[in-house]
């Protein structure tokens, strides 16, 4: 029985398992003690995240290459076996595989980072966390009206991004162009109306025009893109019942709501100021009165 015993303590192979089993207790000892003591003392919550993201890469890929120089000789008769054996296993777990292609593609391709807010598999929000198969986003939308979060966190497969468009509202170009539409009453005071509005939108979004505009250019020196106007401009129509105002402006991509807010309110306090030089108009119906009918009746 001790002869059976000793001859089972020194195999080859239960030696090789044994020096796996520590050798990847040691690596992952490591990770936590470099995560726990160094990457928390990152004061950036962007840049710590991701050095402890990279760090469980690392830790992973030592994992795998330790893996290999240990059973290197005796995984050398199984190619064929292991061949087979992970055709079947890549056919079943094809989404799984796609998914951890996706996060590779996010992660070194530029997709998203953490906290950008995207619209990835039909769901709008910011990204909370990146996962190896998953992305976690906090939704912003659905029964919520506006650019607000609704509570509901979604977690959406990594693959999503060769399926679909993958939406980013805050990557290389932090800023949104963002319209309102003022609908003035014929007979208005029109160059009034026009400075009103346009004075509201340098008032309220003018300080966004420098900073969208230089991100632009660095977009255009990045990719093949035409000059765009980023200072607040206005354009007017007529239509059956209005001459219709279109603002266009640049807003902070979390901030269309609360600036709509803000330009709505200064448009109005001004146009109720001019004492009726400038109306805002409304649905208006005309009511046409119906003709006379003659009636002759014979007995």
């Amino acid at each position: 029985m001790e002869e059976e015993i000793q001859k089972y303590l020194y195999n080859p192979t239960v030696g090789k398992i044994v020096t796996f089993l520590i050798g990847v207790a040691v690596i992952w000892m490591l990770i936590k003690v470099v995560q726990k003591n160094l990457f928390s003392k990152i004061k950036d919550n962007d840049n710590r995240y991701k050095a402890k993201k990279i760090s469980t890469f690392v830790g992973y890929l030592a994992t795998v290459i330790f893996l290999g120089i240990i059973f290197t000789e005796k995984l050398g008769g199984l190619t064929v076996a292991l061949g087979v054996a992970g055709a079947g296993i890549a056919f079943a777990l094809q989404e799984v595989i796609a998914s951890f292609a996706g996060w590779l593609a996010i992660m070194f391709g530029g997709f998203y980072n953490s906290g950008d807010r995207v619209q990835l598999g039909g769901i709008k929000g910011d990204v909370m966390d990146i996962g190896v198969l998953r992305t976690t986003i906090m939704e912003t939308g659905q029964w919520v009206d506006g650019d607000l979060y609704n509570g509901r966190i979604v977690l959406i497969a990594n693959s999503y991004v060769f399926k679909e468009p993958v939406f980013n509202y805050s990557g290389d170009f932090p800023f949104l162009w963002d319209e309102i539409k003022i609908p003035i009453q014929y007979g208005s005071n029109y160059e009034k109306a026009q400075e009103i509005i346009l004075n509201s939108g340098i008032e309220v979004a003018g300080d966004l025009t420098e900073k969208s505009k230089q991100k632009w250019k660095s977009l255009q020196f990045k990719y093949r893109l035409e000059d765009a106007q980023t200072a607040p401009m206005i354009s007017l129509i007529a239509n059956d019942n209005w001459a219709e105002y279109t603002l266009r402006y640049v807003v902070d991509y979390k901030k269309r709501r609360a600036t709509k807010t803000i330009l709505f309110t200064k448009i109005l306090t001004k146009i109720e100021a001019t004492n009726g030089e400038v109306k805002m108009a409304s649905a208006t119906f005309q009511l046409v009165q119906a003709p006379d009918f003659n009636v002759n009746v014979k007995n």
